[in-house]
């Protein structure tokens, strides 16, 4: 008979928030570079995060016919928005500094495009995906 207590959820190992230098070019007082601070969200906010990023597609040669398609790249920076702990990307400060409006947009300007695509890796690993979305859908297309 196996020990049920271990899956409940007083005795579950809990996901830890994770630091990681995003870029090199923000720099503290100590002239480091500043760790952003990661957290893993729970699959109901992940579904939710899904739904907002689904979009309905016409299905060709079927009149009046959709389907549901989910644009990755929407969801991506939404999960990245969302499990960003610190900055605070939601500080109106700082997305006025930028001159956008929004999280995920904060992001894509903060970022160049390399960090940002190593910084949606790192979101993705924290959150348990051990093959990135990227990587599914290039694997998709081939």
């Amino acid at each position: 008979m196996s020990n049920l207590s271990a899956f409940l959820s007083q005795n579950a190992l809990k996901v830890e928030n994770e630091k990681y230098v995003a870029s090199k070019r923000f720099v503290g007082e100590n002239k480091k570079p500043m760790e952003w601070e990661i957290c893993a969200i729970t699959p109901a906010e992940d579904e939710a995060l899904r739904k907002a990023s689904t979009k309905r597609v016409p299905v060709p040669g079927k009149r009046n016919q959709f389907t549901s398609e989910v644009d990755y790249n929407v969801y991506l920076g939404k999960l990245a928005a969302k499990c960003t702990v610190f900055p605070n990307l939601d500080d109106a400060e700082l997305q006025n500094s930028y001159g956008v409006m929004g999280s995920d947009a904060l992001l894509k300007v903060m970022l160049t495009p390399g960090e940002y695509a190593d910084y949606l890796s790192k979101v993705q690993e924290v959150n348990g995906f051990e093959i990135t979305l990227e990587d599914e859908v290039e694997e998709a297309k081939n």
